[in-house]
């Protein structure tokens, strides 16, 4: 009988993985009234936290992966560094790169890729001293805990040598402990939640979110079969990035790590 479950569950996380990925269709409801939701608010604490972690140097180039509407980017950019950022949804990109524009922020650009590629993209390859991965982008959103690792990998591959990736992880524990409204699939690591998104008229939708989640014993795992070594796990909520130690009782994991 457990064979059998699990045997399913697997043939339904490879027929979501198979599709295009799901949050295209919330990212293209929402557009920039993603920007509007609170966890968006905290950008440029977080991006503080992050130079002073990688104590990245102005001119340094980074690549945010799962980039949403460019909000790291930007903020980085504005800061003096090189920024690539990449996205799943068009319609984010599409937002990140005018408003790129508007501000004459010529040290950024943005374009349409599944962070599920990367490990076939040679054009970025060897290119960045930084990466991010923040707020469930890409890493958070799968469904397959084999695509974690190959995202991870892909990069690793976009990183220079001893280049440094901070990732933020959606905490495992907490989603057990306090998401009384979502259900935890067990077996996969997964929440889902069903919830409402507005547009920009305010018009509701009601959608399904799927975020994988994680302890930091499965963290150092897979960063150590994608080609990482760990430099500091700490738990945070967004807006919050510090060095604190990891607990039960904050939505997110900050992984610090550097390629090998």
């Amino acid at each position: 009988m457990l064979l059998g479950e699990i045997a399913g569950h697997r043939r339904r996380l490879n027929d979501m993985a198979d599709r295009e990925h799901w949050f295209e269709d919330l990212a293209s409801h929402m557009k920039a009234a993603y920007l509007r939701y609170s966890f968006t608010k905290g950008t440029v604490q977080e991006v503080d936290y992050i130079l002073e972690a990688t104590r990245a140097t102005v001119g340094s180039f980074f690549i945010d992966v799962g980039c949403g509407p460019g909000r790291h980017s930007l903020e980085l950019a504005r800061r003096g560094m090189h920024v690539r950022g990449i996205d799943v949804s068009q319609d984010f990109v599409d937002i990140a790169q005018q408003d790129a524009t508007n501000e004459s922020l010529n040290n950024a650009e943005f374009m349409r890729i599944d962070a599920r590629a990367l490990q076939v993209e040679p054009s970025l390859h060897d290119n960045f001293d930084f990466a991010i991965c923040l707020c469930q982008g890409a890493f958070g959103l799968m469904v397959d805990d084999r695509q974690d690792v190959e995202i991870l990998k892909g990069i690793r591959k976009c990183l220079k040598p001893n280049g440094v990736l901070v990732l933020s992880a959606f905490n495992a524990y907490f989603s057990v402990k306090h998401h009384g409204d979502a259900e935890f699939d067990v077996l996969g690591g997964v929440s889902h939640e069903t919830t409402d998104i507005r547009n920009d008229q305010g018009e509701v939708k009601k959608v399904d979110l799927w975020t994988g989640c994680y302890t930091p014993r499965e963290l150092r795992l897979v960063f150590d079969i994608a080609g990482f070594d760990i430099v500091s796990i700490s738990s945070v909520e967004p807006g919050q990035y510090s060095a604190a130690v990891c607990s039960t009782e904050l939505p997110e994991f900050l992984v610090v790590a550097k390629s090998r």
